[in-house]
């Protein structure tokens, strides 16, 4: 099973790219979401770095091996609730979600479905699908950004506030910001016992304004 690959950056194609790692040359599928930000996640040695979701594509007369590459772990479990949904396999929520995640996230919570529509491949029964499969169930990824530094957890805190901010530096927000969203989100609500209440009272707040 590969689960992340980290190489120099050969070939840019429609949903895929071509990465190079120890003379071996890795086709990873990608989302226009996650291609768009590929070039500004290129470090210091010109490398690129994906985590990959590693499946079997079964054809006729044959089982494809296939890569999907996300920026982060946080990305990919967005891409694993949305493949939950019925009649919406890899390949095709590979070529839907070419919007950012947050902005996929916000309409499945607000039911949002002609936002939903205008993603390639989904129809209106499809939207409707995603709504009722999602809807309430993925606010955290609506907290996505476009790309920052992953740090580590502090300690001294309950261990679900830890993975609630270790998700938050995944989704990008400084340490800061995401020490200060944690705290407002526990005064405001005095019932948060588990890192999922916590990152949808997050989500909520900020999507208020």
């Amino acid at each position: 099973m590969i689960v992340k690959v980290k190489g120099k950056l050969v070939e840019k194609r429609d949903h895929a790219v071509t990465i190079e790692a120890d003379g071996l040359f890795y086709e990873v599928v990608v989302p226009m979401s996650v291609m768009h930000r590929l070039e500004q996640s290129i470090d210091a040695d010109g490398n690129v770095s994906l985590i990959t979701y590693h499946y079997f594509q079964i054809e006729p007369s044959r089982g494809l091996p296939v890569l999907i590459g996300f920026m982060n772990e946080v990305e990919k479990d967005f891409f694993l609730q949305f493949i939950k949904v019925s009649g919406i396999g890899p390949r095709a929520a590979v070529k839907a979600l070419n919007k950012p995640i947050a902005d996929v996230t916000r309409a499945i919570d607000d039911g949002d479905i002609s936002f939903l529509k205008t993603l390639p491949g989904i129809g209106a029964q499809k939207a409707k699908d995603i709504v009722a499969r999602l809807q309430g169930k993925v606010g955290r990824f609506g907290l996505i950004q476009d790309r920052g530094i992953v740090e580590s957890q502090p300690a001294g805190v309950p261990a679900w506030q830890q993975e609630a901010l270790d998700v938050l530096l995944q989704l990008q927000y400084k340490r800061n910001e995401a020490q200060d969203m944690i705290q407002k989100a526990l005064q405001r609500s005095k019932d948060i016992s588990s890192t999922e209440d916590l990152l949808n009272e997050i989500y909520k707040q900020r999507v208020k304004g």
